[in-house]
């Protein structure tokens, strides 16, 4: 049983002022397997005065100083990889393949950082005047359950190469994996208060980050509903503001695309981290001239994403991280049923010979039109749909026919024909015949998927204000 009865402020372990008790659970068995103890409003102002108290000397490090402090931080972090292997299968139920990369991208996260660092450009002449990128001053960044460890630390470096500190605020979902995170962080030695992790409830301690005069930025992952919320309360501030939120992505199928390679690269996009993702390409817009052909070919390759127990090595979709969570998927194929569609594959409840846990059957959805609930909103599941197509044009209005735009996939036998495709398409990343994604290119989306953009140069700069210096 995990205990977790500290939080992280000013370069010390304490114990919170707050004092509820918040199970954590193993979603494959659905059993208790810790306890985490949630900070309340006033540690977060606690975390908040000690950032405040670290800025000024943490913003006039060198390049050179915070890069050394990013290395310590890189190292310290893989030297938990395993510890931290561990807690994303047991405590997020992600399967074994999925768990390895997640447990490896949290210090690759550092590595990009240190990257864009060193070539970031911090001064530039303009005419007559010097302008000199400034850092902004404390971040407040709030990270989500579906890669708690991995969003802490690309904020978290980031933030820390642009010169800003920071107060994070991760989910208590996830205490598990940001204690073992907390921990590698404090053994890199970073300056005290430079960074503090206050484990608490999005409506106590978020909401104190959101309204605070002190917090001048937030980075935000997460529900579109909750970044709403943040740009209308830190609006009181002015805050500067990144969020990063949901999405409802179209994989778009060419008419020109080979059924099998397509179909599974599609099945690859829709059901990638157990469904738990706001890039998940759960769209799936065919050829009505094929829809016989892409049907058939969806229902054979649905075996090569079996659900289950995460730690099976031959599972890809493992299960829900809550029974909320699980719940809520339940809902949606219910929902999709009401409305008309036919069911591909999948289905209500759990998987084959599954009493417990919180797995659900990977479902497809087919004969959907996209103003149907099942293809508007997003379920955060393992759950797609198929959407008929008469022609490139229509193909491409159903596409940018969403409130969201944050991913997209274009799968055709021609790249040149999937690209000018792509560039129609409304979305802050589109991907051409791959699911490889560029991390030191900008990542964030259009419409309602978010504000800004992370990653890369583009990242650096949202922690940064241009300051123009004019001297006579």
């Amino acid at each position: 049983m995990q205990s977790i009865d500290k939080i992280y402020i000013n370069g010390e372990f304490v114990t919170p002022h707050g004092s509820e008790l918040f199970d954590l659970f193993n979603p494959a068995s659905e059993a208790v397997i810790g306890q985490v103890r949630l900070a309340d409003e006033d540690d977060a102002l606690r975390a908040i005065a000690a950032a405040k108290a670290a800025f000024p000397a943490w913003s006039q490090t060198s390049r050179e100083a915070r890069i050394a402090v990013l290395e310590r931080m890189h190292q310290a972090v893989v030297a938990r990889e395993s510890d931290l292997l561990e807690a994303i299968i047991t405590e997020y139920g992600a399967p074994s393949s999925r768990a390895r990369w997640m447990a490896a991208w949290p210090a690759q996260t550092i590595r990009y950082a240190i990257d864009a660092l060193k070539a970031f450009i911090f001064e530039e002449s303009v005419g007559r005047a010097k302008v000199v990128m400034t850092p902004v001053g404390v971040a407040g960044l709030i990270t989500p359950w579906n890669s708690d460890a991995g969003f802490i630390c690309n904020k978290l470096a980031t933030a820390m190469a642009a010169g800003c500190t920071a107060v994070i605020k991760p989910s208590e979902m996830s205490a598990w994996q940001t204690q073992i995170i907390t921990e590698a962080l404090h053994a890199a030695q970073i300056p005290a208060g430079v960074f503090n992790i206050v484990t608490g409830r999005g409506d106590v301690v978020g909401d104190v980050i959101n309204h605070h005069p002190d917090i001048a930025k937030i980075s935000f992952t997460g529900s579109t509903a909750v970044g709403k919320h943040i740009v209308e309360s830190g609006a009181r501030t002015l805050k500067r503001v990144t969020l990063e939120l949901g999405g409802k992505s179209p994989t778009v199928i060419l008419d020109d695309a080979d059924p099998k390679t397509a179909v599974h690269m599609a099945l690859e996009a829709g059901f990638m981290n157990s469904g738990q993702a706001c890039i998940a390409g759960t769209r799936i817009l065919v050829p009505a001239s094929r829809k016989a052909e892409f049907e058939q070919e969806m229902v054979a390759a649905i075996a090569q994403f079996p659900a289950g127990d995460p730690r099976d090595a031959q599972t890809v979709i493992g299960p829900m991280v809550s029974r909320k969570q699980w719940q809520r998927v339940q809902d949606y194929i219910r929902l999709g049923q009401q409305e008309g569609a036919r069911l591909l594959v999948g289905g209500v409840g759990r998987v084959e010979g599954a009493e417990k846990g919180w797995s659900v059957q990977p479902t497809i959805f087919t004969d959907v039109n996209n103003q149907m609930r099942i293809a508007r909103e997003e379920i955060f599941g393992p759950v797609l749909v198929v959407i008929l197509y008469a022609d490139d044009a229509e193909a491409l209005a159903i596409a940018n026919d969403t409130d969201y735009g944050l991913s997209a996939l274009v799968l055709s036998g021609s790249s040149q024909r999937g690209e000018a495709m792509a560039l129609q398409i409304e979305s802050g990343r589109v991907l051409v015949n791959t699911l490889e994604h560029e991390h030191l290119a900008p990542f964030g989306g259009f419409k309602q998927s978010g504000l800004g953009r992370e990653m890369g140069k583009w990242g650096l700069q949202a922690y940064l204000e241009p300051k123009t210096l004019l001297v006579g």
